[in-house]
């Protein structure tokens, strides 16, 4: 392009207007990246990871960005969410600081490292704010490409509210489903399994979702050429595109530097997403990255010179700025001026930010300080605790840690003295220790009145002439109540649709509710999770089902690193209130008859976790967990869909409570804790031990997260002083989490009379058919033996070894 004057520019006034506000906001988060660094190797910060390199394409995109879209992207958008408004330079830096306060962190408050953005979607009680009324993004993660099944479910969500008649007036969540769900995703990322089922499936679906493709040529120090095939994601995703007889994507490429080019395939991208539901990606190519990976490193240490060169060559704020001076727009004196303001308008926001960082902090140092002096006053010269003052006073930028810490060795110094100091430095750390138990534990579960932990157990209700059924039956026609009642309910998974289920617990309900509310997947477990992440976001109640608890694990970075953590990590800003349906324990063979309770407790806290031991027991937990506000995995019993269950007359409408035990029998020689299938084994054997003279008192635990609310197994304990806890888990899964919670937990070890017991499966997987079972999991007789032993330690005259 030939130069120009500025005066002689053909752009309208309000055109150069816009023309130079993007400029600024680009040399804004371009200071922001290069100052966060700083603050970073100079001790402020822990960590940083910056977008610098992708300022333009983010500036652009955000123009085509409406209210009631949403974004599900990375840690490299932070231009974006500043151009859609959601994102200020002292909430940039606030949470570079890890700054706990929501009013200057009401991203993470403090709890993600920087970069990691989320909407504040949910009042305080419990309810939706208008989705429709604000330009949204779901709560970032870490884990490369974990954005991309929950990209899938909010592109989803869209095609639900467009289609559903019955949502038409759900106006709040959508707009006839005209949302864009909008992913951004790092090129080396593209490699991952996440983003190609998320493309696959999009494109089975068509969803209006946008995804860009920052390609700046490298997955930290690993060049792309390691990373992709043709080392071009869009070269590689042509088998994808659409033609005018098969569905598919549009794909687009275009340069991270040309600004028209740029304007033209978002405008081009968003009207085919918006108006079609067509799933677009877009290509960014020539992206730069000008302070590498992130603060962990240098990229001087991984490209060549020629690279560097080309990086500042093709840095899009340079080209940015030469075509304004080409095109007329502005001079270089103008354009200087902005970068200058720009400069100083980042730096005055990071020092107030760091300011009102350390305002509080310091304030509670001054206040220990006087403590501490006040103690010294009452007990006089005492040497550990002046050092604990002098280090105390040496810090300059202190962190909650630094008065918290010194105040609990304080304590401990001075252990055994009573005075007024001593009561008020007690009482003052406990102050403290509730607001930093606030700013940093809140928020795993739901804390609101909308928690499905406050609904009230509704027992079910039978005729005098309640026919038998299959439990399946149960299942089904109680899905069948609730879809009846609830317009915003969907179910999806692997032969769910058409087969009603493999276990036919769904069985004609895709008939008289329609393939959108009760469809068929592809066998892709992880984007089965994300569709029901993306739309549980958005105000529906979906239904995920995982064929089987042995697939589970397919989805399982996504269960725990996403939705177990999503209401921990917005600090209740987000939630999904998604229920993820599958079936286990024992059946038959390797991959049939998994029961990994460990694996789940352990890593899904922030789920509640429901095993119910009868399919009564699971339509009632769905009918719970419907009323409430968080996510949930129900793990319905393998072998129970043909045995027989009385049919409810209160479908739809009785209750399982969460984290409150049942006790299936009372007893007064022995506890038995169990769940799932193994409590009915246990109770089939109760009459060959009541025949030995033993009373066993059997629990069903009934959830394992939350467990045992209030206590009753250790008052069960109180009782009979003799405990065993039984599962079909690996020793030292389920059973030894009962056992913590249980003997340590709750203290029952104060009332043992013998010791505590396990009974699990072995160590390897169970073996197929009815003989592998026997020989892999707990069977009557050794249920009845581990029990009988426990009583024949306790009293070998009456009940004599069996052995």
């Amino acid at each position: 392009m030939k130069s120009k004057e500025a005066s002689n520019t053909t752009y309208s006034k309000k055109q150069t207007t816009e023309i130079l506000n993007d400029f600024k906001l680009a040399c804004m988060s371009r200071q922001m990246s290069l100052l966060g660094r700083k603050e970073v190797l100079t001790g402020k910060a822990k960590f940083g990871i910056f977008g610098d390199g992708k300022e333009l394409p983010q500036l652009v995109l955000a123009k085509f960005f409406k209210k009631g879209d949403f974004r599900s992207g990375y840690y490299r958008d932070q231009t974006l969410m500043m151009a859609i408004g959601e994102l200020t330079v002292e909430q940039f830096f606030a949470q570079l600081y890890a700054n706990p306060s929501l009013e200057e962190d009401p991203h993470s408050g403090g709890r993600q490292m920087n970069a990691h953005f989320a909407t504040r979607l949910i009042n305080e009680d419990g309810s939706w704010k208008d989705q429709t009324a604000t330009k949204n993004t779901s709560a970032d993660l870490s884990p490369t490409a974990g954005q991309m099944p929950r990209l899938l479910g909010l592109a989803q969500a869209s095609k639900v509210y467009r289609e559903n008649e019955l949502l038409k007036d759900w106006n709040e969540f959508s707009d006839n489903g005209n949302e864009i769900a909008w992913g951004t995703i790092g090129d080396a990322s593209t490699s991952e399994g996440l983003f190609w089922e998320t493309v696959n499936a999009a494109g089975v679906l068509q969803v209006p979702m946008v995804l860009s493709v920052w390609d700046d040529g490298y997955g930290i120090s690993v060049a792309k050429k390691y990373q992709t095939t043709k080392e071009s994601i869009s070269k590689v995703l042509r088998g994808f595109k659409r033609t005018k007889s098969e569905p598919g994507f549009e794909i687009f490429t275009v340069k991270a530097w040309d600004y028209e080019e740029l304007l033209t395939t978002y405008h081009d991208a968003q009207t085919v997403a918006r108006e079609e539901h067509v799933p677009v990606l877009i290509h960014v190519e020539d992206v730069t990255q000008p302070q590498g990976h992130s603060t962990s490193g240098s990229h001087e240490r991984y490209k060549n010179e020629e690279r560097l060169e080309w990086e500042v060559e093709h840095c899009c704020i340079n080209k940015f700025k030469n075509w304004i001076q080409n095109e007329g727009i502005a001079g270089s004196k103008k354009l200087q001026s902005i970068e200058d303001e720009a400069k100083k308008e980042v730096k005055e926001a990071q020092k107030r930010a760091w300011q009102t960082f350390q305002e509080p902090i310091k304030q509670q140092k001054e206040e220990l300080l006087a403590l501490f002096d006040s103690l010294l006053q009452t007990y006089g010269d005492q040497n550990r605790l002046t050092e604990i003052q002098t280090q105390l006073k040496r810090k300059n930028s202190p962190l909650r840690k630094d008065v918290i810490s010194s105040a609990r060795r304080a304590l401990f110094a001075l252990r055994g003295k009573e005075s007024q100091a001593m009561s008020d430095l007690k009482n003052w750390l406990e102050s403290l220790n509730e607001e930093n138990n606030e700013f940093f534990n809140s928020n795993l579960y739901s804390e609101t009145p909308k928690s499905p932990v406050h609904v009230e157990e509704v027992p079910p209700q039978y005729d005098e002439e309640a026919k038998k059924v299959d439990g399946r039956m149960v299942l089904r026609d109680n899905f069948d109540t609730l879809f009846e009642k609830n317009p915003n309910t969907i179910v999806f998974g692997e032969d769910v649709g058409t087969l009603g289920g493999v276990n036919l617990g769904l069985e004609g309900l895709q008939e008289k509710y329609g393939k959108l509310r009760v469809s068929d997947t592809g066998i892709r477990e992880a984007t089965i999770l994300g569709q029901g992440m993306g739309m549980a976001l958005r105000g529906l109640r979906p239904i995920a089902e995982i064929q089987y608890l042995d697939y589970l694990l397919y989805c399982f970075q996504g269960l725990s690193d996403d939705v177990a953590t999503i209401r921990y990590r917005t600090v209740g800003g987000q939630a999904y209130p998604l229920i993820v349906r599958t079936r286990g324990h024992r059946l038959e063979g390797i991959w049939h008859s998994g029961s990994p309770m460990g694996v789940l407790v352990n890593g899904l806290r922030g789920v509640h976790v429901c095993v119910p031991r009868n399919l009564t027991d699971a339509a009632g937990f769905y009918n719970t967990l419907l009323q409430g506000d968080d996510p949930a995995l129900v793990i319905e019993p393998l072998n129970a869909y043909r045995l027989k269950e009385k049919l409810p007359q209160n479908l739809g409408e009785f209750t399982v409570p969460l984290g409150i035990p049942k006790i299936i029998r009372e007893g007064t020689d022995i506890t038995v804790v169990s769940y799932g299938s193994t409590c009915n084994i246990i109770e089939s054997v109760l009459p060959d031990l009541e025949d030995a003279g033993i009373s066993v008192e059997l629990i069903d635990v009934r959830t394992l997260l939350p467990f045992d609310r209030n206590n009753m197994i250790v008052e069960s304990l109180k009782k009979t002083n003799r405990i065993l806890f039984v599962d079909e888990d690996v020793p030292g899964g389920g059973t030894g989490f009962m056992m913590q919670q249980v003997i340590d937990g709750q203290g029952g070890y104060r009332y043992l009379d013998s010791e505590a017991k396990c009974l699990s499966a072995k160590d390897h997987r169970p073996a197929y058919a009815s003989d592998g079972d026997y020989f892999s999991k707990p069977a009557a007789e050794d249920i009845i033996e581990a029990i009988y032993e426990i009583m024949h330690e306790a009293n070998p005259a009456m009940y004599p070894s069996i052995r």
